[in-house]
């Protein structure tokens, strides 16, 4: 009787089945970090190019992207530079808010505590 060839493998000590088998392992080559720089790298120069073509010039087109970068930065540090601001707004309000729980928890504590006194005896 003929065995497939995946038993026998499965049965031989030198060798492993088919579906066990490791995958060839990588080289010290570039991991994943390096191929998503390459990836923005070669994205960027895709933006560059066709920013050159539309135009005419690439010293105008990087200037377009340097337009485009220089308003992003100026974007973020406004952002940033109002984080403060928001941050004291947002703690004052949680802090009235919190204020405001515990004189609910307090009062309805001291109406539990009334409603499980017991009655007075006759």
């Amino acid at each position: 009787m003929r065995f497939p060839e995946v038993v026998r493998n499965s049965d031989d000590t030198g060798h492993s089945p088919v579906w066990a088998r490791s995958k060839r392992k990588r080289g010290p080559g570039a991991g994943p970090f390096i191929g998503f720089l390459v990836t923005l790298l070669a994205l960027f120069g895709a933006l560059t190019g066709v920013m050159a073509i539309k135009e005419r010039s690439v010293a105008a087109g990087g200037a377009v992207i340097d337009g485009w970068i220089s308003t992003g930065v100026q974007t973020a540090v406004r952002a940033v530079g109002k984080a403060p601001a928001a941050a004291t707004v947002a703690a004052d309000k949680a802090g009235d808010k919190a204020e405001k729980t515990g004189d609910a928890l307090k009062a309805g504590a001291a109406e539990t505590a009334q409603e499980l006194k017991p009655a007075p005896a006759h």
